[in-house]
């Protein structure tokens, strides 16, 4: 067997884009991914490719989601070619529904100094404010209760279940391997190797790159990285199919190119519980009834639970390691939106290339200023 440049800890949406760019470029990649029994962000991700809201307070987070999302389009079509799966991506824009005049106030201030933050760069944020009627002009089964929303151009969705298996049959395609069921028990730095003990097994590579979600509390250390990640739990609820009502997604609903209609707008501090609560769900239901009435005699076929990856300010962590060259953490909550930046310009960076510069902003030291 070949010897490996790089094992990949974690088998989501982060850790497939890492391991498919670097095998893309070349690289003998092995991904190692606990299985379906861990935490899993993946499993109740809305599917956004989502630029507008990223960002305030920390401006080079919006370019980084900006520069993603242009890149979107390209990486879907190579994505869809090499592992001969349509992705149903669609980036018509998106909208964030207000419903009082208060949380439309709040929204405008937000994406005025969003914009004027990124403008101090150079860049354009590119948005609108629209009031009522010029929702209904895009969306027409808005609700009376829509006051007004956000719009971002830049804005779309994807399948996350085909982008899954599509990151997972290009790598084995371009000749990567996966290992599932591999918990890693220990890693040792020796020799400018790495050694990941998992499974039973002992995996040897020169590069070590940990995107393990919230695994990677546990795994940065002994590589002499840090990742003060913690779970926030979002609930989602699937209706049955329905007729095409909905051609824009929106922050908390959107019609699947299946037909059904997913919804989601929780963000709640619990712990390690990927569970549901009957308050939350009606709550949700409630609010995207207000959205869209036309929901209000759709069934509901699946609700679930799942844990998103969260640093304390809530943007990604970049790192690699200086007590073992060749170590890397990467971590965010954003793997969908990201994906195309993580599977070109950091696997580059990964291989050797430069660190992009919008990346001096995401390293942990900043936690402990």
């Amino acid at each position: 067997m070949s010897a490996l440049d790089t094992i990949v800890v974690g088998g989501g949406v982060v850790g497939l884009s890492i391991a498919y760019g670097l095998a893309k470029a070349g690289e003998r990649v092995r991904l190692l991914d606990e299985g379906d029994g861990a935490f899993r962000a993946a499993r109740g991700n809305f599917g956004l490719v989502w630029v507008q809201g990223k960002g305030a307070g920390k401006p080079t987070y919006a370019l980084w989601s900006m520069a993603a999302a242009k890149l979107w389009s390209g990486f879907a079509r190579e994505l869809e070619e090499i592992a001969g799966l349509g992705l149903q991506l669609s980036q018509p824009g998106g909208l964030t529904l207000c419903l009082d005049e208060s949380e439309l106030d709040r929204r405008s201030v937000m994406m005025a100094q969003l914009a004027a933050d990124v403008a101090a760069s150079g860049e354009t944020y590119p948005y609108d404010i629209l009031r009522a009627n010029a929702v209904r002009e895009l969306c027409p089964h808005v609700g009376p209760d829509v006051v007004g929303a956000s719009f971002c151009p830049l804005d779309g969705h994807v399948s996350p279940l085909r982008l899954l298996r599509a990151l997972t049959a290009a790598l084995l395609v371009l000749g990567g391997e996966l290992r599932t069921g591999r918990h890693v028990d220990a890693i040792e730095y020796r020799d400018a190797k790495f050694r990941i003990h998992a499974g039973g097994t002992t995996h040897v590579a020169a590069k070590l790159v940990l995107a393990a979600g919230l695994g990677n509390a546990g795994l940065a250390p002994m590589v002499g990285l840090n990742a003060p990640v913690k779970p926030i739990r979002g609930q989602v609820l699937i209706s049955e199919r329905v007729a095409p009502f909905l051609d824009l997604p929106t922050g908390s609903v959107r019609q699947t190119g299946d037909g059904g209609v997913q919804i989601g707008e929780s963000k709640e501090d619990v712990g390690f519980d990927d569970g549901t609560t009957i308050a939350e769900l009606s709550r949700i239901a409630e609010r995207a009834v207000r959205m869209f009435p036309v929901l209000a005699g759709v069934n509901i076929v699946r609700t679930w639970g799942a844990l998103r990856v969260m640093t304390p300010d809530g943007y990604p962590i970049y790192q690699a390691s200086a007590e073992c060259p060749g170590a890397f953490v990467v971590t965010c909550h954003s793997g969908v939106t990201l994906a195309a930046q993580h599977a070109d310009p950091l696997a580059r960076w990964i291989m050797g290339d430069a660190e992009p510069a919008v990346l001096a902003d995401f390293k942990a030291e900043r936690f402990h200023v």
